[in-house]
């Protein structure tokens, strides 16, 4: 019999933010983002929150910080990523989303997290939360580890649904019986390839859709830092020891970061015209 699986979002429903707004005070410290820079990715980041993604508006912002990112090397980004994962990640997770990822693995569901943002954050960040299998988008680079200011892949609304067709075929995963969570409207695709689409935290657009079909939704609002969690599973061992869950150790990508992504999956940019593979972390 083929394996269920469920699928999450990353921004603002396995975390409360942007994952590439997070990583802003990372990259300024380590001498990659101007303060110039900084402010402008601000300003985007107060777009996505409060004005919408339109997306002319959206496309104009993409298409400047990537022309930043030209240039970066590969190993000073992902030294930068390495050495702040943890702290930046941890105050931003919602236990919710913790306590469902959980819950889909007891049932023997595969756990995939499927994110526009890079796969250099999402890739670590996966296996920090439990998570078996990443979708995400990849850099294209030069010979010499620099960004090129170009997308390989771009892991943003059909395409994610593309790559996970991809992936339910190489493992036989039952579609019809799995599950998916996001809170945007550009993952449509996303949650109709499922039978059970749950909007988390949704914006207008996506709570109208739900609201005609029928979708379940749900509210996220409880961050919780992991070594919290991961005491209550100690002690709930101790009484419980069927039930204690163990998250392994966290694993460090090596690749670049990408500050034109940290608007993910709300970026209503082009769709690319050459089909690139994806690749299953």
């Amino acid at each position: 019999m083929s394996r269920q699986a469920a699928f999450f979002d990353l921004d603002k429903t396995v975390i409360d933010k942007a994952a590439m707004s997070a990583f802003r005070g990372p990259l300024h410290h380590g001498g990659l983002l101007s303060r110039r820079a900084l402010l402008r990715a601000a300003l985007a980041q107060l777009v996505y929150l409060h004005l919408g993604a339109s997306e002319h508006r959206l496309e104009r912002i993409r298409g400047s910080v990537l022309k930043l990112t030209k240039g970066w090397e590969r190993a000073h980004v992902s030294a930068v990523v390495a050495e702040t994962l943890e702290l930046v990640a941890e105050p931003i997770i919602y236990a919710e989303a913790l306590e469902l990822i959980d819950e889909h693995r007891r049932a023997g569901r595969l756990a995939v997290l499927v994110s526009a943002s890079p796969e250099e954050i999402v890739v670590p960040l996966g296996h920090h939360l439990g998570i078996d299998r990443v979708i995400a988008s990849r850099a294209a680079v030069d010979e010499y580890g620099c960004y090129t200011g170009e997308m390989a892949f771009y892991a943003y609304g059909p395409h994610k649904a593309e790559a996970i067709a991809e992936l339910a075929a190489a493992e036989d995963l039952d579609l019809s019986g799995s599950f998916a969570y996001s809170d945007s409207v550009t993952d449509l695709p996303m949650l109709e390839s499922v039978g059970h689409p749950v909007a988390v935290n949704p914006d207008r657009a996506l709570a109208k859709v739900a609201k005609e079909r029928g979708f379940e939704v749900r509210r996220f609002e409880r961050p919780v830092r992991l070594r919290q969690r991961m005491r209550e599973r100690v002690r709930d061992a101790q009484v419980r020891p069927a039930i204690a869950v163990c998250f392994g150790a966290i694993a460090m990508a090596s690749a670049a970061l990408a500050l034109g992504w940290w608007v993910g999956g709300r970026l209503l940019g082009r769709r690319q015209r050459r089909r690139v593979p994806v690749r299953f972390v």
